[in-house]
């Protein structure tokens, strides 16, 4: 059917210039990582006609890798004002200029004799991914119908899975890894961007944000009718309505607002402990630190490239596989799996790392542990993290709680980055204790206090948070308060 088409067309469109960003950005360092040290020394010495000493390299190195989850706690900053003053759509659009600035100052950073343009790269490329992170799962959430709403939102996981994975079958030294082609290899993030500005003005805005944040009803329904067809679009055509009302006269709030109101409580808590514990659970330490992890395990040095593709199609694989069932099992119970699972696994993984020069077949094992958590990371806490804010918020306080949640993943994704190599080399084998700890500790939040959004309109879900939020209230002999709370518009 038509309708299929174009939702199907929006979300591909929406997904290739948006977080199949993020995860290809991150994985196409990796490769070129020794080349980049060599440029920056050679450069040096080329100016100065003194060399770089090692640890200043590593320095430099350092800064060129920061600057990218600076660059994308800068994008989810502005996310929120973008998404309100220009549109999901049109945000998403203009989001692109930020990669094409990166491809250019990456792809010609060489001919420049210019290593100080790599990092500049990095920053605008972080920025890109930190607008298309808050924004993309927003759009898609918001044009998806009530029954699909999980898994289309959903797909932003698929798209970050299929990027790492793109990533770096891109960075092998086959491609476009090798010593004379990584400019080309950094600015390559250039086509998606291409793909998605081609693609993308076709399709049609957010229909709840042309009539909640607008007040454009006529759009509204053509929005909607393009995704939707010819079916009745009466039921949820009124659910919006009624969402409209319930927020009528407020304006977007701002982040500062949301830690302010108590009616939002729990929605922050949760969002706050979901999007801390998204990075916090040790996966893109994994990614980070593969070759090493690998190493250790015993995987000859030039077969590493190959066994880090496997661990990209992993998540690739469960990120889809996730798409297929979350409408079906929900959300709790793949957040609740995902992360038991990662503790699970945690601990086999560190017992296989303490034993593995005493055990022959240990470096196996330890290979598998990392598979199965990154397995386990992509069938829950890597998708059903990111529609949650979509779900939980009403459409004023939406955006807002995206630059929370885009804040808290970039601000811990650097915080990780960092820590991960002391953790290391004080903790050794046992590096993983710490992730096994924001696991379990995650895993039990969600099991006492999440509530189970699957299959429910957004004013439904409001007010399963609303009892909750205002639940001591309820308490004792004085019963007219929560009837006055229960029929409030708000």
């Amino acid at each position: 059917q038509l309708q299929n088409k174009i939702l199907i067309l929006t979300i591909c469109a929406a997904g290739i210039g948006g977080t199949f960003q993020y995860g290809y950005n991150i994985s196409i360092i990796n490769a070129p990582a020794s080349y980049i040290q060599t440029f920056m020394n050679t450069t040096w010495l080329e100016r100065t006609g003194v060399p770089l000493e090692s640890n200043v390299v590593l320095l430099l190195w350092s800064f060129t890798v920061s600057a990218y989850p600076l660059g994308g706690l800068t994008g989810a900053v502005v996310a929120g004002p973008m998404a309100i003053m220009l549109g999901r759509k049109m945000s998403l659009l203009l989001n692109n200029v930020f990669v094409i600035i990166a491809a250019t100052l990456s792809g010609f950073s060489r001919m420049a004799k210019s290593f100080e343009m790599i990092m500049l790269s990095r920053f605008f490329t972080g920025v890109n991914a930190g607008v298309s992170m808050n924004i993309q799962p927003m759009y898609l959430a918001e044009s998806a119908p009530k029954k699909l709403r999980g898994a289309v939102a959903l797909t932003s996981a698929s798209f970050t899975a299929l990027g790492l994975v793109l990533g770096q079958v891109v960075g092998l030294r086959e491609l476009l890894g090798g010593e004379e082609s990584w400019p080309f290899l950094l600015a390559s993030n250039v086509v998606p961007a291409l793909i998605q500005l081609t693609a993308l003005p076709w399709l049609p805005e957010s229909p709840r944000y042309l009539l909640i944040d607008r007040g454009d009803k006529e759009s509204c329904i053509s929005a909607l009718q393009k995704l939707r067809g010819t079916s009745d679009l009466s039921a949820e055509l009124e659910e919006m309505l009624a969402e409209q009302a319930a927020v009528k006269g407020q304006r977007a709030k701002n982040p500062w607002e949301l830690f302010r109101n108590r009616a939002l409580r729990w929605q922050l808590v949760s969002i706050v402990v979901l999007s801390s514990a998204m990075q916090l659970c040790g996966n893109d330490s994994m990614y980070f630190y593969a070759a090493y992890v690998f190493q250790e395990a015993g995987i000859p040095q030039d077969k590493i490239p190959y066994v880090v593709i496997g661990t990209g199609s992993c998540e690739l694989i469960t990120s889809v596989t996730c798409n297929v069932i979350i409408d079906y099992a929900g959300r709790r119970p793949l957040l609740l799996g995902g992360y038991i699972f990662m503790a699970g696994w945690a601990i086999v993984f560190m017992v296989a790392l303490s034993q593995q020069t005493q055990i022959s077949w240990m470096p196996y094992l330890s290979m598998a542990c990392i598979f199965a958590y990154i397995l386990s990371f992509g069938i829950g806490p890597a998708g059903v993290t990111g529609v949650l804010p979509t779900e939980v918020f009403d459409q004023m306080s939406r955006p807002a709680a995206y630059m929370i949640c885009g804040s808290l993943l970039w601000f811990n994704l650097f915080l990780v980055g960092t820590a991960f190599p002391f953790i290391v080399k004080s903790l050794a084998h046992f590096c993983y204790i710490p992730f096994l700890v924001v696991c379990v500790c995650t895993a039990l939040y969600v099991w006492f206090f999440l509530p189970e959004t699957k299959g429910k309109s957004f004013l439904e879900i409001s007010e399963e948070f609303r009892k909750r939020n205002f639940k001591t209230k309820t308490r004792g002999g004085f019963y007219k308060g929560p009837e006055e709370i229960k029929t409030t518009p708000l």
